[in-house]
């Protein structure tokens, strides 16, 4: 109670703060946020009251707060101005979390696709309005050899405004090794490829100066030679690469760390010349002491998840967001 009556206390300062002109951008994979209603169209059966993972009314809004605590302190204390999220299993859940959590004090509007993801789970966008507009949003979805839609999470594309400037945003979750490592490979590479050919046609209509966000859960390291062309191709820099390969990571896995949540930036957005400029050295993973919890298997700390295994322990995720702070020119 302390604890939140002092983000609380601080709301305030952050929402000034926010509508200067620097601000933070964030991206937090939030593991597995479902409500506790039965959708008959998706596998969502594990996260009922009665399911094996007895995902009750009271986890559901315990697992709320604690997001909303996280997102709060991503900019050090400061309410990021935008939020891109993946694991959320449909508009209500982002309206609980928008609007009945202390995150209702941030404005925040919503954008969001449905996936046709077996588990229902899908990728958003948290926006201040009172610092952008949606002009568009899209999803774009790789099919398979007959044509047809590939039943995976979509890529999630929003066209945001700010008075008279323009920011893209893309947001991607590739598929995991789970099913497979060629079989993810393969899919992972047809979803940049996807995402890629989007950001091209961005490009190509701004005479290559659009300022464009990619952001995501990729389920691989920046230094992945297929995510390493996608970046070039498409005229992004990788803004977690360089963190990758200091022992620091998102997500932990058999006690390595991995940097497998990254940022990505258009080229304009590194240089003087564009009218959103990411600040140099500001890409951070947060790991709040609160975030982390005690690894049981292997020596040091891993992000405090809601589950291990099948263990309930009502933590935050089983990753660790990443910010940037940008300037608007």
């Amino acid at each position: 109670m302390r604890v939140t009556l002092s983000i609380m206390a601080l709301l305030a300062t952050m929402l000034s703060q926010a509508s200067g002109q620097d601000f933070t951008v964030m991206f937090y994979n939030v593991e597995n946020l479902f409500d506790t209603v039965d959708d008959t169209a998706k596998n969502d059966e594990e996260f009922l009251p009665g399911g094996s993972r007895r995902w009750t009314a009271s986890r559901y809004h315990r697992k709320l707060n604690a997001v909303a605590r996280a997102v709060a302190v991503a900019g050090e204390w400061e309410l990021p101005s935008l939020v891109g999220l993946c694991e959320v299993e449909n508009g209500e859940v982002l309206r609980d979390l928008a609007y009945g959590t202390l995150l209702s004090a941030g404005n925040y509007g919503i954008a969001h696709r449905e996936s046709p993801d077996p588990r229902g789970i899908d990728l958003a966008l948290l926006y201040r309005r009172d610092c952008f507009s949606v002009a568009h949003t899209d999803a774009w979805l790789p099919a398979d050899a007959d044509s047809m839609p590939v039943l995976t999470r979509n890529i999630l594309y929003v066209k945001l405004t700010a008075g008279a400037d323009t920011l893209h945003i893309v947001i991607c979750h590739l598929p995991s090794r789970r099913g497979g490592v060629l079989a993810a490979g393969d899919l992972r590479e047809r979803m940049v490829s996807l995402a890629g050919a989007g950001i091209d046609s961005i490009m190509s209509a701004s005479g290559g100066r659009a300022a464009v966000i990619v952001m995501g859960d990729f389920n691989t390291s920046p230094r992945e030679p297929f995510l390493e062309g996608f970046a070039r191709e498409a005229g992004l820099v990788n803004l977690s690469a360089e963190m990758a390969g200091q022992g620091r990571g998102s997500y932990r896995y058999h006690g390595t760390w991995e940097m497998i949540d990254q940022l990505l930036v258009s080229v304009p957005m590194t240089d003087s010349t564009g009218v959103f400029y990411a600040l140099p050295g500001s890409f951070r993973v947060v790991d709040a002491p609160f975030l982390l919890t005690a690894d049981e298997t292997y020596p040091g700390k891993k992000p405090y998840p809601t589950y291990g295994g099948y263990r309930y322990s009502g933590g935050y995720s089983d990753h660790l967001p990443v910010t940037v702070r940008l300037s608007v020119r």
